[in-house]
């Protein structure tokens, strides 16, 4: 199934600015070589689908003000569709709470022109392309880490709270956060879900990644995650 090419961007709109420059990066060559890879040989159910099978750019209003930072975009999900979170059994959980507690247009999140619109919530990742085994090398991580840090600053003037979903994430943001301009306590917050920390004005909160490892055997429920969403929803005005 095609995709749509993305908008071309204007000077007037610097996140589309930003999210096209990050759809064309090839810096990781490990990443670009499994992405490519991936998007040659499909998985069989999505045989008839044209596959992106590039970085993925984030996802939401440029004026949000509350971002959910993930990992990364999965090999036959993002990788796939060209959307964050989309196309997966993990957007499947997070599409669906988001709906639950007023921040998404629908439950559903299948491809990109499927009409789904977010709330006053941006989704992005500190690691734009599908890594194998879903494991990014902390070098790779780090070599992605300035698409993060412009990203934020782009965001700094309306947000207001942050989600980071698992242990990968919170270790990626804390420095970007830090390199977008908030203050970061040192020693820097351990991850745990539901801890909240005030970055001088931004309120960090901790969730379980949306994993099927998580969500399948119960150590992250839907109320967990629209417990964590709701609250960081009205830290940042939405509620």
């Amino acid at each position: 199934m095609p995709h749509p090419p993305p908008t071309p961007p204007t000077p007037r709109d610097p996140l589309a600015c930003l999210d096209q420059r990050v759809s064309v990066c090839r810096a990781c060559p490990r990443l670009v070589a499994w992405r490519e890879e991936v998007a040659r040989t499909k998985r069989a159910a999505f045989a008839d689908w044209t596959y992106w099978g590039r970085p993925v750019p984030g996802f939401g209003p440029p004026d949000a003000p509350l971002l959910i930072i993930g990992l990364a975009p999965a090999a036959h999900g993002g990788n796939r569709t060209g959307r964050m979170f989309t196309g997966d059994r993990s957007g499947d959980v997070l599409y669906q709470a988001l709906y639950d507690v007023g921040l998404a247009s629908q439950p559903t999140s299948e491809r990109i022109d499927d009409g789904l619109e977010l709330y006053g919530v941006r989704i992005t990742a500190p690691v734009h392309c599908a890594p194998p085994d879903n494991r990014p090398t902390p070098e790779e991580r780090d070599t992605c880490r300035s698409w993060l840090v412009e990203e934020l600053t782009l965001l700094r003037p309306t947000a207001r709270a942050v989600v980071v979903l698992g242990a990968f994430g919170w270790q990626a943001a804390l420095p970007a956060l830090a390199e977008a301009g908030w203050s970061v306590p040192r020693p820097r917050p351990a991850f745990a879900h539901g801890t909240r920390v005030d970055l001088d004005g931004l309120d960090l909160f901790g969730c379980f990644h949306v994993s099927q490892r998580n969500t399948f055997t119960g150590r992250l429920t839907p109320e967990m995650l629209r417990d964590v969403l709701r609250t960081a929803a009205g830290a940042a005005g939405l509620r």
